[in-house]
């Protein structure tokens, strides 16, 4: 008979386990954060009249702008282009935190309930 209280079938190991490999994955994962915010991604827009880098930590670092498409006549297209490079940069960079993320969780990302990790 087990003791009221205890883990019976020597669960305490695998607890331990599973607490090791919960912190391994932890570190795993603040390490990825640190390179995803060391890398740039870079879009663009109008058949690259606009181009927008933005950083891992999600500002953006560059705008270029062809000759072209500045026309005092039409600023609302350029607002258009930059808005429509912006918004692919930063998709682009959640990709490449997903993918990196998913090497390290093995696809279980959205499955941590709210996890720190």
């Amino acid at each position: 008979m087990a003791k009221r209280g205890g883990f019976p079938g020597g669960m305490p190991g695998n607890m331990n386990n599973l607490m090791k490999q919960a912190q391994r994955m932890q570190r795993q994962m603040e390490e990825a954060q640190k390179e995803l915010e060391e890398k740039e991604v870079t879009a663009s827009a109008g058949g690259g009249a606009v181009e927008v880098t933005v950083s891992g930590k999600r500002e953006v670092t560059g705008i270029k702008l062809s000759e072209e498409v500045v026309d005092p006549d039409d600023i609302e297209m350029l607002e258009d282009l930059i808005m429509a490079a912006v918004n692919e940069a930063f998709r682009q960079l959640e990709e490449v935190s997903a993918a990196s993320m998913s090497k390290i969780t093995g696809g279980i990302g959205g499955g941590l309930g709210g996890l720190p990790f």
